[in-house]
């Protein structure tokens, strides 16, 4: 099993506008298009907040052909587009790590 962490910046200003994008738009998208999300949180550091994420694949193809077909969704371009007029950028820096399990990670994360 292969997990990804994903961390985008989200600003205090219209924080609450991607809250709302991602858990009403993103995440049934990102369903149908074939993610596996296991937990969501918004953390807090000294320089910024960050939206965290993980999502679960079987493999690393998957993962990438999964998210082609995400960021090729018409319905999910349509809805950046429009929050984006709104709200401006909801999103600044990504980062992404792709975490695979020790032999002697707990059993459920392998």
């Amino acid at each position: 099993m292969l997990y990804q962490l994903r961390i985008y910046e989200i600003f205090e200003h219209n924080k609450a506008a991607f809250h709302a994008r991602f858990r009403d738009h993103a995440l049934r998208i990102m369903k149908r298009n074939g993610f596996d999300i296991v937990a969501t949180w918004e953390a807090t550091t000294a320089e910024r907040t960050e939206f965290v994420y993980v999502a679960r694949w079987p493999n690393e193809d998957l993962l990438k052909s999964q998210w082609a077909s995400f960021m090729a969704d018409e319905e999910w371009a349509r809805i950046k587009r429009e929050t984006a007029a709104v709200n401006g950028a909801l999103v600044g820096a990504i980062e992404e790590r792709l975490l695979r399990a020790t032999d002697y990670s707990p059993g459920q994360w392998r």
